[in-house]
C-alpha cells in the first residue's frame, strides 16, 4: 500500500526477496530529463536491483496501416500507449517472471521484432512523458516522480535527439511540436505533477537523484 509520502510498506515480515517490486514512476514533458535521471538511478544502484522500463517503448504496432498515415499519428496522446501490456508486464514482473520488453523504431514508427527480456528485480522504473496520466498506471506506483523543466530548454533538447537519433528534419520537429507535443503537454503532461510525490525542478538535479537514490536503497535495505 501506499503512505502518505508515496513510499510502500512492506506486508508484515515479507522477506525483501519475496515482496512485489517496488514500483517508481518518473514522468515530465519530452526531453526534460527524465531518461538522464532514470540511467543515473540504475548505474548508482545496480542492473541486479533496477529495472528500466520505457514507456514510449509501448507505442502501439500499426503495421496495418501506410508510413504516411503512421506519421501523422499523435504519439503524445495517451491513446497511442498500449499502456495495458505495460500493465501486464508490471503484474508478470510482481510474479517474479521475465516480460519481453517492446523495442519501438521512432523512425519507422513500428515495433521491432526482437524484444528485450527483462526479469524480474527488486526496484522497476517507468520513465515517460504520460507515466503519471493513466489512473491504472499511477495505481501501481509507490513513488510517483515529476521532473519538471522549463519549456524551452525542453525543446531544444528535443530538437537535437529527433535530429541527431531519429534522423528527422528541422522542420518536421517543429511542426509536431507545435501540433501534439507542445498542446498534449498542456492538456495531459503538466496537470498529471498534482499527482507526483516528488517534483524535480530543473532537469538533472544532483541533490533530487541523490535524494532518490537514498530512499531506494533503504527500501532495498528493508528486511
Amino acid at each position: 500500500m501506499r503512505t502518505s509520502g508515496g513510499v510502500r510498506v512492506g506486508e508484515g515480515n515479507q522477506d525483501r526477496s519475496e515482496a512485489r517490486p517496488f514500483v517508481v514512476g518518473v514522468a515530465g514533458g519530452s526531453g526534460s530529463g527524465k531518461s538522464t535521471i532514470c540511467e543515473a538511478i540504475v548505474e548508482r544502484i545496480g542492473t541486479e536491483h533496477v529495472a528500466l522500463i520505457a514507456h514510449d517503448a509501448y507505442y502501439r504496432h500499426r503495421p496495418e496501416i501506410s508510413y504516411e498515415e503512421r506519421t501523422k499519428v499523435n504519439y503524445d496522446h495517451p491513446d497511442s500507449l498500449e499502456t495495458e501490456l505495460l500493465l501486464t508486464h508490471l503484474e508478470s514482473l510482481a510474479a517474479g517472471e521475465t516480460i519481453q520488453h517492446p523495442l519501438y523504431d521512432f523512425t519507422r514508427h513500428l515495433r521491432r521484432s526482437r524484444t528485450l527480456p527483462i526479469p524480474p528485480r527488486p526496484v522497476i522504473l517507468i520513465e515517460g512523458i504520460l507515466t503519471l496520466v493513466e489512473p491504472d498506471l499511477r495505481e501501481m506506483l509507490d513513488l510517483r516522480v515529476f521532473v519538471d523543466t522549463d519549456a524551452d530548454l525542453r525543446v531544444l533538447r528535443r530538437v537535437g535527439r529527433d535530429m541527431r537519433e531519429r534522423g528527422r528534419s528541422l522542420e518536421s520537429v517543429v511542426a509536431q511540436y507545435q501540433a501534439t507535443v507542445k498542446p498534449m503537454h498542456e492538456q495531459f503532461v503538466e496537470p498529471s505533477k498534482r499527482h507526483a510525490d516528488l517534483v524535480i525542478p530543473e532537469g538533472y538535479n544532483r541533490q533530487a537523484v541523490g535524494a532518490l537514490v537514498a530512499m531506494i536503497r533503504e527500501v532495498l535495505d528493508r528486511p
